[in-house]
Protein backbone atom coordinates (compact mmCIF):
# COMPACT_ATOMS: atom_id res chain seq x y z
CA UNK A 1 0.00 0.00 0.00
CA UNK A 2 1.78 3.44 -1.05
CA UNK A 3 1.46 6.32 0.97
CA UNK A 4 -0.11 9.90 -0.34
CA UNK A 5 0.36 12.80 2.11
CA UNK A 6 -2.33 15.44 1.90
CA UNK A 7 -1.68 19.33 2.85
CA UNK A 8 -5.20 20.64 3.95
CA UNK A 9 -3.25 24.33 4.22
CA UNK A 10 -3.58 27.13 2.59
CA UNK A 11 -2.23 27.14 -0.69
CA UNK A 12 0.89 29.71 -0.33
CA UNK A 13 1.83 27.61 3.05
CA UNK A 14 1.86 24.76 0.78
CA UNK A 15 4.20 26.25 -1.83
CA UNK A 16 6.03 27.62 0.84
CA UNK A 17 6.99 24.29 2.30
CA UNK A 18 5.38 20.86 2.33
CA UNK A 19 5.90 17.16 3.06
CA UNK A 20 7.60 16.26 -0.25
CA UNK A 21 5.12 14.53 -2.80
CA UNK A 22 2.32 15.50 -0.66
CA UNK A 23 -0.84 16.73 -2.72
CA UNK A 24 -2.60 19.56 -2.17
CA UNK A 25 -5.96 20.07 -0.94
CA UNK A 26 -8.23 23.58 -0.98
CA UNK A 27 -10.33 23.74 2.20
CA UNK A 28 -12.81 25.58 0.04
CA UNK A 29 -12.96 24.36 -3.17
CA UNK A 30 -11.82 20.56 -2.56
CA UNK A 31 -13.47 19.99 0.56
CA UNK A 32 -16.11 22.02 0.92
CA UNK A 33 -19.28 21.86 -2.00
CA UNK A 34 -22.71 22.92 -2.25
CA UNK A 35 -24.29 19.72 -0.69
CA UNK A 36 -26.69 21.02 2.58
CA UNK A 37 -27.03 24.14 4.47
CA UNK A 38 -24.07 26.20 6.78
CA UNK A 39 -20.75 27.78 6.01
CA UNK A 40 -19.04 24.87 4.65
CA UNK A 41 -21.44 22.43 2.98
CA UNK A 42 -20.31 19.14 1.87
CA UNK A 43 -18.53 18.58 -1.56
CA UNK A 44 -20.35 15.92 -3.97
CA UNK A 45 -19.51 12.77 -4.65
CA UNK A 46 -18.61 13.43 -8.32
CA UNK A 47 -16.55 16.97 -7.85
CA UNK A 48 -14.83 14.99 -4.86
CA UNK A 49 -13.58 12.15 -6.28
CA UNK A 50 -12.22 13.98 -9.30
CA UNK A 51 -9.87 15.44 -6.98
CA UNK A 52 -9.51 12.64 -5.33
CA UNK A 53 -8.05 10.94 -8.34
CA UNK A 54 -5.94 13.75 -9.29
CA UNK A 55 -4.51 13.80 -5.93
CA UNK A 56 -3.40 10.29 -6.88
CA UNK A 57 -5.57 8.52 -4.04
CA UNK A 58 -6.72 5.51 -5.60
CA UNK A 59 -8.16 2.25 -3.60
CA UNK A 60 -4.86 0.73 -2.02
CA UNK A 61 -3.61 4.45 -1.00
CA UNK A 62 -3.12 5.23 2.68
CA UNK A 63 -4.25 9.18 3.00
CA UNK A 64 -2.38 10.86 5.48
CA UNK A 65 -3.81 14.78 5.76
CA UNK A 66 -2.07 17.30 7.81
CA UNK A 67 -2.37 21.03 8.62
CA UNK A 68 -1.18 23.36 10.99
CA UNK A 69 -4.31 22.97 14.04
CA UNK A 70 -7.55 24.11 11.75
CA UNK A 71 -9.71 20.84 11.57
CA UNK A 72 -9.43 20.81 7.70
CA UNK A 73 -7.20 17.55 7.61
CA UNK A 74 -9.48 15.95 10.05
CA UNK A 75 -12.23 17.33 7.26
CA UNK A 76 -10.56 15.13 4.47
CA UNK A 77 -9.95 12.44 6.62
CA UNK A 78 -13.96 11.97 7.42
CA UNK A 79 -14.76 12.71 3.73
CA UNK A 80 -12.54 9.99 2.62
CA UNK A 81 -14.62 7.88 4.91
CA UNK A 82 -17.95 9.42 4.37
CA UNK A 83 -17.07 7.90 0.53
CA UNK A 84 -15.77 5.02 0.89
CA UNK A 85 -11.47 5.26 1.44
CA UNK A 86 -11.17 3.87 5.59
CA UNK A 87 -7.55 4.22 4.80
CA UNK A 88 -6.75 7.55 6.39
CA UNK A 89 -5.26 8.89 8.78
CA UNK A 90 -4.23 12.52 10.46
CA UNK A 91 -0.85 14.12 11.47
CA UNK A 92 -0.38 17.89 12.77
CA UNK A 93 2.22 19.84 10.52
CA UNK A 94 4.58 20.44 13.44
CA UNK A 95 4.99 16.71 13.68
CA UNK A 96 6.97 16.66 10.84
CA UNK A 97 10.36 16.21 11.70
CA UNK A 98 11.53 15.26 7.88
CA UNK A 99 12.38 17.67 5.00
CA UNK A 100 10.47 19.89 2.90
CA UNK A 101 9.58 20.57 -0.54
CA UNK A 102 8.32 23.70 -2.20
CA UNK A 103 6.23 24.76 -5.37
CA UNK A 104 3.93 22.28 -6.97
CA UNK A 105 4.22 18.48 -7.30
CA UNK A 106 3.90 16.06 -10.28
CA UNK A 107 1.16 13.56 -9.23
CA UNK A 108 0.41 10.44 -11.20
CA UNK A 109 -3.38 10.39 -11.16
CA UNK A 110 -5.50 7.46 -9.80
CA UNK A 111 -8.92 5.90 -10.20
CA UNK A 112 -10.81 6.69 -7.04
CA UNK A 113 -14.36 5.36 -7.06
CA UNK A 114 -16.79 6.76 -4.43
CA UNK A 115 -19.08 5.22 -2.96
CA UNK A 116 -21.04 7.51 -0.39
CA UNK A 117 -22.15 6.14 3.08
CA UNK A 118 -25.92 7.00 4.33
CA UNK A 119 -25.31 6.58 8.27
CA UNK A 120 -22.57 9.19 9.00
CA UNK A 121 -24.33 12.04 9.14
CA UNK A 122 -27.43 13.86 10.98
CA UNK A 123 -29.49 16.62 9.74
CA UNK A 124 -31.20 19.39 11.05
CA UNK A 125 -35.26 17.93 10.90
CA UNK A 126 -33.92 14.98 12.95
CA UNK A 127 -32.37 17.10 15.50
CA UNK A 128 -35.45 19.12 15.85
CA UNK A 129 -37.65 16.20 16.02
CA UNK A 130 -35.56 14.67 19.03
CA UNK A 131 -33.90 17.64 20.85
CA UNK A 132 -34.78 16.35 24.88
CA UNK A 133 -34.16 12.85 23.71
CA UNK A 134 -32.47 10.65 26.00
CA UNK A 135 -31.00 8.68 23.35
CA UNK A 136 -29.29 11.70 21.54
CA UNK A 137 -26.12 12.80 22.64
CA UNK A 138 -24.83 16.15 21.16
CA UNK A 139 -21.88 17.45 20.73
CA UNK A 140 -20.32 20.90 20.18
CA UNK A 141 -16.39 21.14 19.15
CA UNK A 142 -16.26 24.79 19.34
CA UNK A 143 -14.48 26.71 22.13
CA UNK A 144 -15.97 26.92 25.46
CA UNK A 145 -16.85 30.31 25.36
CA UNK A 146 -18.78 30.06 21.81
CA UNK A 147 -20.46 27.15 23.37
CA UNK A 148 -21.69 28.89 26.44
CA UNK A 149 -22.52 31.99 24.23
CA UNK A 150 -20.74 34.36 25.35
CA UNK A 151 -19.04 35.31 22.12
CA UNK A 152 -19.66 34.86 18.88
CA UNK A 153 -17.07 35.85 16.08
CA UNK A 154 -18.48 34.71 12.81
CA UNK A 155 -21.93 33.63 13.01
CA UNK A 156 -24.73 36.45 13.95
CA UNK A 157 -25.66 34.83 16.73
CA UNK A 158 -24.15 33.28 19.76
CA UNK A 159 -25.12 30.00 21.58
CA UNK A 160 -25.51 26.35 21.30
CA UNK A 161 -28.15 23.22 20.22
CA UNK A 162 -30.34 23.34 23.23
CA UNK A 163 -28.42 20.16 25.25
CA UNK A 164 -25.57 19.75 23.63
CA UNK A 165 -21.95 18.93 25.81
CA UNK A 166 -18.92 20.62 25.17
CA UNK A 167 -15.40 19.28 23.92
CA UNK A 168 -13.55 21.76 22.17
CA UNK A 169 -11.72 20.40 19.19
CA UNK A 170 -8.33 21.57 20.46
CA UNK A 171 -8.98 20.12 24.50
CA UNK A 172 -5.30 18.22 25.03
CA UNK A 173 -7.02 16.61 27.85
CA UNK A 174 -8.02 12.82 27.19
CA UNK A 175 -11.55 11.96 25.80
CA UNK A 176 -14.13 11.86 28.89
CA UNK A 177 -14.95 8.13 30.00
CA UNK A 178 -19.14 9.05 30.02
CA UNK A 179 -18.28 10.79 25.98
CA UNK A 180 -16.90 7.69 25.10
CA UNK A 181 -19.65 5.65 26.23
CA UNK A 182 -22.85 8.11 25.52
CA UNK A 183 -25.33 6.83 23.54
CA UNK A 184 -26.35 8.58 19.42
CA UNK A 185 -23.32 10.45 19.34
CA UNK A 186 -23.93 13.47 16.98
CA UNK A 187 -21.08 16.38 16.71
CA UNK A 188 -21.31 19.67 15.21
CA UNK A 189 -18.84 23.16 15.44
CA UNK A 190 -19.33 26.21 13.72
CA UNK A 191 -19.70 24.60 9.90
CA UNK A 192 -18.86 20.92 9.77
CA UNK A 193 -14.79 21.34 9.73
CA UNK A 194 -13.48 21.12 13.46
CA UNK A 195 -16.25 18.67 14.07
CA UNK A 196 -14.20 16.34 12.36
CA UNK A 197 -11.71 16.87 14.67
CA UNK A 198 -13.33 14.97 17.28
CA UNK A 199 -15.07 12.86 15.18
CA UNK A 200 -11.99 11.42 14.45
CA UNK A 201 -11.06 11.38 18.13
CA UNK A 202 -13.93 9.34 18.52
CA UNK A 203 -13.07 7.15 16.28
CA UNK A 204 -9.18 6.73 17.70
CA UNK A 205 -11.90 5.44 21.09
CA UNK A 206 -13.59 2.84 19.42
CA UNK A 207 -17.00 5.40 18.13
CA UNK A 208 -17.23 4.79 14.94
CA UNK A 209 -20.77 4.93 14.93
CA UNK A 210 -20.57 9.15 15.55
CA UNK A 211 -22.28 11.45 13.16
CA UNK A 212 -21.69 14.72 11.32
CA UNK A 213 -24.25 16.96 11.50
CA UNK A 214 -22.83 19.05 8.52
CA UNK A 215 -24.81 22.76 8.60
CA UNK A 216 -23.58 22.87 12.42
CA UNK A 217 -24.82 25.86 14.12
CA UNK A 218 -23.95 28.24 10.87
CA UNK A 219 -27.55 26.41 9.57
CA UNK A 220 -28.72 26.02 12.95
CA UNK A 221 -29.24 29.21 14.76
CA UNK A 222 -31.87 30.00 11.44
CA UNK A 223 -34.16 27.13 11.86
CA UNK A 224 -33.96 26.53 15.71
CA UNK A 225 -34.04 27.32 19.30
CA UNK A 226 -30.59 28.67 20.96
CA UNK A 227 -29.29 28.01 24.13
CA UNK A 228 -26.91 30.03 26.26
CA UNK A 229 -25.87 30.17 29.93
Amino acid sequence: METRFVDCRPRDAYLEGHIPGAAHADPEADLTGDDGGGRHPLPRAEPFAAWVSAAGIGPETLVVGYDDGTGWAARLWWLLRHFGHDAAGVIPFAAWRGPLAQGTEKTAPQVFTPRPRSDDTADAAELLDRLGDASLTLVDARAPERWRGETEPIDPVAGRIPGARNRYFLDPSPLPADLREAPGLVVYCGSGVTACAVLHELHLAGRDDARLYPGSFSEWYELGPVERD
